[in-house]
């Protein structure tokens, strides 16, 4: 497995980019608790679906995974399609992550 980046908080939690996989993966206490399929189009990245485990719902996992993701792929210089609703609504309450967003 190869993970790229990396975000460790105090609190257990470890998000990543596992490009073998093609998806982001958020760890807590070690444990996958979440994640985030995506794939590549030229310079766009489609995230089609994102995931938490249910008994971790409710504590803001999901939202710093697709924060982390989204920071990523900003870092990378590339736009992103947030073709998972999840990821679309994210989008819309931090409007700072609107100028990532791929247009037709």
């Amino acid at each position: 497995m190869t993970t790229a980046g990396g975000d460790v908080a105090g609190d257990g939690v470890t998000i990543g980019r596992n490009d073998d996989a093609g998806r982001y993966e958020i760890f807590s206490d070690g444990h996958r608790v979440g994640l985030a399929d995506y794939f590549r189009r030229g310079d766009v990245v489609v995230i089609p679906h994102t995931e938490t485990l249910p008994q971790y719902g409710g504590r803001g996992l999901a939202g710093r995974l697709v924060r982390y993701c989204l920071d990523d792929i900003r870092a990378q210089g590339l736009r992103v399609d947030p073709a998972c609703p999840f990821v679309a609504a994210y989008i819309r309450k931090n409007p700072d992550y609107a100028d990532l967003v791929a247009r037709p």
